[in-house]
């Protein structure tokens, strides 16, 4: 999905238009407490656009030790609190021209476009249509003060965008998929007209395709520019090769069904029964180039073969825009961490962003609904893990881009385990099988609480689940005993429920015998959220009847401490062992 704009306000009236904003721009408006200058910068820096209803200085202090190269920054646009001027500060050819001007109209204001070629013909040189790519960014400043200057221009293949400039015979714009050189009076613009197929056996190297592509496109005269996709059959989806040569043209990979590429058997030109006898069609690579590029499409490079791969190119005689086929499909276990959206990692942020659909537990997508922009909710009541997973894999399995979210860690008492368990399984279908999974770390509820109440996880410690609704009672009180017996600092999730009342008196009874009654206790509940709740108790004064599910109890050890501070607070803490090593206290 494309980047969405970042909205920073820094005041109520600022907030106001930044709310009015967020829905027609497709924007996050980014929380107004602190860390202002790190939030611009770190969205800056991933390419995000960035709005700033704040002063022009603001922003551009922000921003001006990162600036680099104007060929890849992203947009910024600073606007008056009242809307009436919005000014793009960086990126004018590069979307924050036309973001200026859709945000003037939407405020009633004016967007200040100071680039010369868009003042003087309406027209940005190097934020060319889609589908089409500037080859000689360099050349551009110097073609664009002689149209400045009063020089016409003489067009080779379709520029329609470019039909506002004035004609004559100084300039030349060539449109073209080949290798051409352009200069100061000459710009050349890639047309994206060309579909890569190829084909490779299980395991190829992705270097061996990169170099048969690379030197396919050169022995032919052809721009990697020009190149709109790469693509394979359905059942390649999983290949890493394929992905890695899309990755390094800068180009999508997407896969076709069987039966697509079977009805273009009679346009083949290499047509192979050992192929069909492999995969079901008699042509990999030419099959997948001519379905993409259309009945009218041509084929440029026949089937050209290296040791494991095979590789062909055809030609559409328009760009390829809505590229057909299917993305391998992507899942991403979010962990968000235990609720304040400031604990929240920039992965888990982007994981969230990037995705076109979002599965979890109600209260867990009501944490991140904040960032929502265009992605379909997908909610499950609590209790609904294996369907959730289920869900969320389906999904991904038809192409798209999954976010699982969970609180906490998604890999601790969370839902990546479910998912590998599931992959593993032999029920799912082969396409959902062929999804990509990624697993983003959170901040776990132990390690808020620990840092809340101080450091009481300095030394060794563990998490113990006191839930038996999946692990047996008997496992769990061996574990407490082994945890018991070797001191570590537990943690204790899943404390306590109104079916599971007992559980944590029981618990705290087997860690009794190997505990000082002051042994520091930490209650943590709701962490993170308006009703955060948080407590240091001794082991002697706990009393488990305070505990929900919304709690997490962390024990110390038996080296385990706890002091007031000057100012009334009380901390916990496990020391390292350092005043033993040096033979006198810190």
């Amino acid at each position: 999905m494309v980047s969405r704009p970042l909205i920073i306000a820094f005041t109520p009236t600022a907030h106001a238009l930044a709310e009015r904003l967020k829905g027609p721009l497709a924007a996050d408006i980014a929380p107004s407490h602190g860390k202002a200058y790190e939030r611009v910068v770190a969205a800056f820096c991933a390419g995000r656009p960035i709005v700033g209803i704040c002063a022009a200085g603001i922003l551009v202090r922000f921003v001006a030790r990162h600036l680099a190269d104007k060929e890849s920054e992203p947009p910024v646009v600073a606007v008056a609190e009242d809307g009436s001027v919005a000014v793009p500060l960086v990126g004018g050819h590069h979307g924050a021209n036309d973001l200026a001007r859709r945000i003037a109209a939407l405020t009633g204001g004016v967007p200040a476009i100071t680039t010369a070629s868009d003042l003087a013909f309406g027209i940005a040189l190097d934020e060319s249509s889609a589908g089409h790519t500037l080859a000689n960014p360099a050349d551009m400043k110097d073609f664009s003060m002689a149209l400045l200057a009063g020089e016409g221009v003489t067009f080779e293949g379709e520029a329609k965008w470019l039909d506002g400039l004035p004609k004559g015979e100084a300039l030349r714009i060539t449109v073209t998929p080949r290798r051409l050189q352009g200069d100061p009076l000459h710009l050349v613009y890639h047309s994206r007209t060309l579909a890569i197929g190829v084909g490779c056996e299980r395991g190829t190297d992705a270097g061996e395709l990169i170099a048969l592509a690379e030197e396919t496109l050169a022995r032919h005269d052809l721009a990697p520019q020009a190149v709109a996709g790469v693509f394979s059959l359905d059942l390649k989806a999983d290949e890493p090769a394929i992905h890695d040569l899309a990755r390094h043209l800068g180009v999508p990979a997407r896969f076709i069904a069987a039966d697509a590429l079977k009805a273009q058997e009679a346009r083949l030109a290499n047509p192979s029964e050992a192929v069909r006898q492999e995969v079901g069609v008699a042509g990999v690579a030419e099959g997948a180039a001519l379905c993409v590029t259309g009945a009218d499409g041509k084929l440029l490079v026949e089937k050209v073969k290296a040791s494991r791969s095979t590789l062909a190119i055809a030609e559409a005689p328009h760009p390829l825009i809505n590229l057909p086929g299917q993305a391998r499909g992507c899942l991403a276990v979010v962990g968000i961490g235990p609720g304040d959206p400031n604990w929240m990692t920039p992965t888990a942020l982007e994981a969230l962003d990037h995705a076109s659909d979002w599965v979890g537990y109600g209260l867990y997508l009501d944490l991140v609904n904040r960032f929502q922009h265009e992605q379909t909710e997908h909610r499950f009541a609590l209790g609904e893990e294996e369907a959730r997973v289920r869900h969320a894999i389906d999904l991904a399995a038809e192409g798209r881009t999954v976010a699982l979210v969970c609180s906490g860690d998604a890999g601790i008492y969370a839902m990546a385990s479910l998912v590998y368990e599931a992959l593993a399984s032999a029920s799912l279908s082969p396409q959902a099988r062929r999804i990509a999974v990624e697993v983003v770390p959170g901040i776990s509820a132990f390690q808020a609480a620990a840092a809340k109440s101080g450091a009481l996880m300095g030394h060794d410690f563990c998490t113990i689940s006191l839930s038996d609704l999946l692990t047996p009672w008997a496992v769990i009180e061996k574990r407490l005993k082994a945890a018991a017996q070797g001191d570590f600092v537990v943690a204790f999730y899943n404390p306590r429920s109104a079916r599971r009342g007992d559980h944590l008196a029981r618990a705290m009874a087997i860690l009794s015998s190997h505990r000082p009654p002051d042994t520091p206790v930490v209650i943590a509940s709701n962490l993170g959220r308006p009703a955060e709740r948080l407590e240091i108790v001794d082991f002697s004064a706990f009393n488990p009847e305070i505990v929900d599910m919304l709690t997490i109890v962390l024990v110390g050890s038996s080296q385990s401490r706890q002091f007031r501070r000057g100012d009334g607070s009380t901390h916990a803490f496990t020391p390292r062992g350092y005043a033993a090593k040096t033979g006198s206290a810190l």
